[in-house]
């Protein structure tokens, strides 16, 4: 069920989700921190599998969601780990009152995983902000939808020809046209971004698309380009 995406940090996918009619795949990402407890980053429904495969990499301590988008299994995991604590991004702790979260997600990590992971903000949108990620022993940027790589061969139909217009096709893809168009005010997005660049990531990780092992920093470069 969980795949070795690099050193200590691990991904699987989750069912397609429909978003307003479009199909996306989904992938969440489990990290073990270098303390030996588990941190994980966008988590998708649970199975009796996925449960024996995590809890074989050791014990749930951190639940994070990137985005506001990014809640529907939050419950059911925070169910099985009630000992974890659920952090929150920028406005969903106000949507979702019913979810206790333990804290929200800023431009610095926690000190529980300062040492294993960096992150960054991505603001100025009117519509969702997005914390992105760094996981410093594989070198892995962890980016949820602000970067889609969706396979050409899976697009089709108008729904297809759609999601190419937006550039959420191929092998560098982008941020999706509304989304971006959110975004009024870039300085504070440009500055994310830089610092995401500054990082030098080898990997990529996505939560919808193709992920990439190599060449990174190129891709994100060209996919937040519009920033």
């Amino acid at each position: 069920m969980l795949e070795e995406f690099g050193p200590s940090l691990y991904s699987t996918e989750g069912p397609t989700v429909s978003f307003y009619g479009f199909p996306y795949p989904t992938r969440m990402a489990v990290v073990r921190l270098s303390n030996g407890s588990v941190w994980v980053w966008s988590p998708v429904a649970l199975t009796n599998e996925l449960v024996s495969a995590v809890e074989a990499i050791g014990q749930v301590r951190h639940i994070v969601s990137p985005n506001k988008l990014h809640h529907l299994f939050l419950a059911e995991w925070v169910e099985r780990w009630p000992n974890a604590l659920l952090y929150a991004p920028p406005g969903l702790a106000r949507r979702k009152p019913e979810l206790r979260f333990h804290a929200d997600l800023h431009d610095d990590p926690d000190p529980v995983w300062a040492a294993d992971i960096d992150q960054v903000v991505f603001r100025g949108s009117l519509a969702m902000e997005e914390v992105v990620f760094f996981h410093r022993a594989s070198r892995t940027a962890i980016v949820c939808d602000l970067i889609q790589r969706l396979p050409e061969e899976e697009m089709s139909g108008w729904k297809g020809k759609l999601m190419k217009l937006d550039n959420l096709v191929g092998e560098h893809g982008s941020t999706p046209r509304e989304w971006r168009a959110s975004f009024l005010r870039r300085g504070p997005a440009r500055a994310a971004r830089q610092k995401v660049l500054g990082w030098k990531p080898s990997r990529l990780l996505i939560a919808h698309g193709e992920c990439a092992r190599t060449g990174a920093t190129a891709i994100i470069e060209d996919a937040l380009s519009w920033i």
